[in-house]
């Protein structure tokens, strides 16, 4: 698996989240509305003042509303969800060629040492890889890069798709279960050529920390996003929660969707982000690893809603990988809370775990201002 890259000029950059309040719901009877479950009644804010905050990063951009403690200024939190970015730029990137898992990449055949933070991360995305039988797999940089999605750029106009015997090649140095870690000595075991790439991951693991950065600030009500990576903390002065519109697909019959993040993260992975048309044939920049080649199985877009931005970050790719049969099996299975559209014969078609259909509030209710 590997989903979007940090990329500095992809083909056609994720769109990003404009965070705010909904445009109020004129007529709730024409959209829906999502309220994860929750234990009691929300603390109240730690103030009344929002901050609004963004900038770019990761190719894409940053943006947060933060409610924090009084005399918690606007530098200060600017500052720390910048540090946190550069940080994970910095263990993670591989655009950057001075990041921890560019010189990985470059190492020679060996066993390398690796900071906490890079072994934390790479553990997560092998226990996935195992949970998901290989839907999330780190490995696939050489696969990256070859398609055209990676750091050395699109492929040339001239040769835009790849090779059976280049995908034969790539896939040699790529596969997660080739992968060996040595936990005593937190060390990752380097094939010989083998590229490493969290992309998948590594927007909803930002997320992740930039929220834990401000609740440790004392920022307890927050709604951060990167790149159309969410999620929400606590709720905003009014005592309503943070409100998020989910992305449709162009086209979709599905009603506006709008979620209530509070404690929790979503994520969308579509096949309209990044990709590139050859033939009359659109190839996204979801890969599968078992093919070595962009996923092709008519799913248009899977959203998930989880409580760790980085699991359903991994979980919205990964179930784009299996497509609309195992995919959604799948989440039922594990109790996610994923929605599905899927391209047919008939148009799109949409499809939803029972998690997500049980977090629909009840239309007649009053909705969100």
């Amino acid at each position: 698996m590997s989903d979007t890259p940090f990329s500095r000029g992809s083909r056609a950059a994720p769109p990003t989240v404009t965070l705010g309040d909904p445009v109020p719901l004129a007529d709730r009877a024409d959209n829906r509305v999502l309220i994860p479950p929750m234990d009691g009644v929300p603390p109240r804010p730690p103030g009344d003042r929002i901050l609004s905050l963004g900038g770019p990063t990761m190719g894409t951009t940053w943006s947060a509303r933060v409610i924090g403690p009084p005399g918690l200024s606007e530098t200060a939190v600017q500052a720390a969800v910048e540090e946190e970015l550069a940080a994970v730029i910095a263990v993670f990137s591989p655009w950057e060629p001075s990041s921890e898992i560019s010189r990985f990449n470059a190492a020679p055949e060996g066993v390398w040492a690796v900071s906490q933070p890079f072994w934390d991360l790479l553990d997560a995305a092998m226990d996935l890889g195992d949970e998901t039988n290989g839907a999330v797999d780190p490995t696939l940089g050489a696969l990256v890069d070859l398609w055209g999605f990676g750091p050395p750029g699109p492929r040339s106009p001239l040769l835009p798709v790849p090779s059976d015997e280049e995908v034969e090649a790539a896939l040699k140095l790529s596969g997660w279960q080739k992968l060996r870690l040595n936990r005593e000595a937190r060390a990752v075991m380097q094939l010989g050529g083998m590229r490493l790439d969290v992309s998948g991951i590594a927007k909803g693991h930002a997320v992740d920390r930039v929220s834990d950065r401000l609740t440790a600030m004392g920022a307890t009500s927050h709604l951060v996003e990167i790149g159309g990576e969410l999620k929400g903390r606590g709720v905003k002065p009014d005592a309503q929660p943070w409100w998020v519109e989910i992305e449709r697909v162009a086209g979709s019959p599905a009603p506006r969707t709008v979620a209530a993040l509070y404690d929790m993260a979503m994520a969308t992975s579509g096949d309209y982000r990044r990709a590139f048309e050859h033939n009359g044939r659109l190839y996204p920049h979801t890969l599968d690893g078992s093919t070595g080649r962009p996923v092709s199985n008519a799913l248009a877009s899977v959203t998930v809603l989880h409580a760790s931005a980085m699991k359903a970050d991994a979980y919205a790719t990964a179930l784009t990988v299996m497509g609309p049969f195992e995919g959604p099996d799948y989440a039922e299975a594990v109790g996610l809370a994923a929605h599905f559209v899927e391209r047919t014969e008939r148009g799109l078609v949409e499809r939803m775990t029972p998690v997500f259909a049980a977090m629909m509030d009840d239309p007649a209710l009053e909705g969100p201002g």
